[in-house]
This record gives structure tokens, C-alpha cells and sequence, in this order.
């Protein structure tokens, strides 16, 4: 099984930053894509952003060139720079994984519990 445990969320001012970390532990053969969404109130949960274990990565059309995702794939942990941050971007940030538990097992997703991010001044 995998575990995601995030941190980083918080209060900032409009125009300020935050940095998200995601660290998958437990015992898994790989971690394939890694991905963060988010979840305003009364809104649907939506992509910000996923890399590949190659590094290719998307970006939602709302966050791009805001926001940078980077991933550490020897500490298993993803990463979501935050810059320019608007109140728009408040939500409740989650983690997603795709994760194998031996060479040939199914590809397996995961869900962080999610980490408050509020922009407000």
C-alpha cells in the first residue's frame, strides 16, 4: 500500500507564494505520475497539474505560468511551487498517484488527505 502525506498549505496574501510537498510512502514497486488537484467550495475537483516519472508535465490552463510542479524521484515526493497566487486559487489542494506494487501489478491510483490553501488579504 501507499500513503501521501502532504504539507506546505497555509494563509498567504494575494501575489504571494507557497511551496506544496507530497511524500509517498509505504511499499510499492514504482510511482508513476504524480499529480496535484484542488477543490474550491461548491466547485468540482480539478487538475493543477501532473508529471511523469520522465518529467513531461501539464498544466492546467488557470495555473500556467504561475505555478511549477518538480518532482524528487529517489525521496518518491512531488512538488507544487505556488507563485502569484490569487484568491481564485483557494482550495483545498490534494495529491494524486499512480503507483504499481511489482513489475507487472496494476497501475494503481492514490489520494493525498489534502492540504488548505487560503489567498486573502
Amino acid at each position: 500500500q501507499v500513503q501521501l502525506v502532504e504539507s506546505g498549505g497555509g494563509l498567504v496574501q494575494p501575489g504571494g507564494s507557497l511551496r506544496l510537498s507530497c511524500a509517498a510512502s509505504g511499499t510499492f514497486f514504482s510511482i508513476d505520475n504524480m499529480a496535484w488537484y484542488r477543490q474550491a467550495p461548491g466547485k468540482e475537483r480539478e487538475l493543477v497539474a501532473v508529471i511523469t516519472t520522465g518529467s513531461i508535465i501539464h498544466y492546467s490552463d488557470s495555473v500556467k505560468g504561475r505555478f511549477t510542479i518538480s518532482r524528487d524521484n529517489a525521496k518518491n515526493t512531488v512538488y507544487l511551487q505556488m507563485n502569484s497566487l490569487k484568491p481564485e486559487d483557494m482550495a483545498v489542494y490534494y495529491c494524486n498517484a499512480n503507483w504499481r506494487g511489482t513489475i507487472y501489478g496494476r497501475n494503481l491510483e492514490v489520494w493525498g488527505q489534502g492540504t488548505l490553501v487560503t489567498v486573502s488579504s
